[in-house]
């Protein structure tokens, strides 16, 4: 018997912060903004927009980068299920990268992975990517499977890079249930790898690692299991994600919403595990969008038209990482062959993809993320 709450209590838990705690993030873009001229300028032109126009006069203040789209992983609620030998397009090169960075003055921020497995990248190019990301002082943070992090100290090289926050993707608490959800998976290895780089963190006097989880049908009777099992690995963060995306296609919202509990889960049972996780001296939060976005202010927007996007692993612009798909929806032409990012996200086609959801008429990939009625 489950304690049932209208979705709309879970507001009340804690968001995620970023791993190092909110003091470390603001330092660091502080350091980002003293840093370049640029950058500052660029920032509070964001800051001045308020989203109330489609034609923008400054670049994106973060970005969504995807290093490969390939994963060694065919997790149930992933597009990835589905691609031929579980990859889409070509891995970036990091020559690609950089050009990307250098033109983009304007980042405080990236996320340095998208629909796959960014440790695949072969020889040293994902790390060499961080590095350079963070020698500008832009704030860096990846998600890992961590099958692969005993490899080559794979995860020495990893924390070394500078990198701001390593999310590892937890879904079970048992063999049968983790290696169900996310198949491909060894879950004594994926345990194992996590101790690691958890060990190695306290060594160093690093705080950059956060576990997370996406809750479902499969692992909702996990949930206090999850929290012990966060403390055995060694993780002083915690998350759970209360939400299952669609990736932007029909077929996979009404899949994933098959699977998806956030509106059956009671807020005293979600209070109960973020209690647990204090009695052992660890953050636990939740990631959940309840509210969705409105049309009916401009507060009230989805905030990625007007600040950020998705560069896939072949150089083509998305608009979000819930879609994080160029099959599936794709912005300006190719960045291949010297094209730039600046060209497009400034272009008639992205002052376009803003204006719909301006005037209350998002586009068809973005429905799922706005209130029915609102579109």
């Amino acid at each position: 018997m489950h304690d049932v709450t209208h979705p709309t209590g879970l507001r009340s838990l804690p968001m995620p912060v970023p791993a190092a705690g909110l003091e470390a993030y603001q330092r660091e873009r502080a350091l980002a903004l003293s840093s370049d001229p640029r950058r500052k300028a660029n920032f509070e032109a964001y800051q001045a927009h308020q989203r109330r126009g489609a034609v923008i006069d400054y670049l994106p203040i973060k970005l969504d980068i995807e290093n490969l789209s390939r994963c060694n992983f065919r997790c149930t609620m992933c597009v990835v299920a589905e691609w031929p030998k579980g990859q889409r397009a070509e891995d970036m090169r990091f020559d690609d990268f950089r050009r990307l960075i250098d033109e983009q003055y304007g980042l405080v921020e990236i996320k340095l992975q998208g629909i796959g497995e960014p440790l695949m990248q072969r020889g040293d190019e994902f790390f060499e990517m961080i590095r350079y990301a963070r020698s500008k002082h832009i704030w860096v943070r990846t998600t890992t499977n961590a099958s692969l992090l005993h490899l080559r100290d794979n995860y020495k090289k990893l924390v070394d890079t500078g990198v701001n926050e390593i999310q590892i993707s937890i879904d079970g608490a048992t063999k049968d249930v983790f290696e169900g959800i996310r198949v491909g998976s060894v879950f004594e290895r994926v345990a194992a790898n996590c101790k690691l780089i958890n060990g190695y963190c306290r060594e160093k006097g690093v705080e950059v690692t956060k576990m997370w989880t996406v809750v479902q049908q499969g692992n909702r009777h996990q949930l206090g299991q999850l929290v012990d099992l966060g403390q055995e690995l060694g993780f002083t963060n915690q998350v759970f994600s209360l939400e299952v995306i669609g990736w932007g296609l029909d077929k996979w919202n009404e899949r994933n919403a098959s699977v998806t509990v956030e509106d059956e889960l009671g807020l005293d049972s979600m209070l109960s595990l973020l209690e647990k996780g204090r009695a052992q001296g660890r953050r636990v939060a939740f990631w959940h969008t309840t509210e969705k976005y409105r049309t009916d202010s401009p507060s009230h927007l989805c905030p990625w038209p007007f600040e950020r996007a998705y560069v896939a692993s072949d150089m083509r612009v998305v608009p979000c990482c819930t879609v994080g798909n160029p099959d599936t929806y794709q912005i300006g032409p190719s960045l291949k062959n010297n094209g730039s990012f600046s060209e497009v996200w400034k272009s008639d086609e992205f002052a376009e993809f803003r204006r719909a959801h301006l005037e209350g008429r998002p586009p068809q990939i973005c429905r799922a993320c706005y209130e029915q009625g609102e579109h």
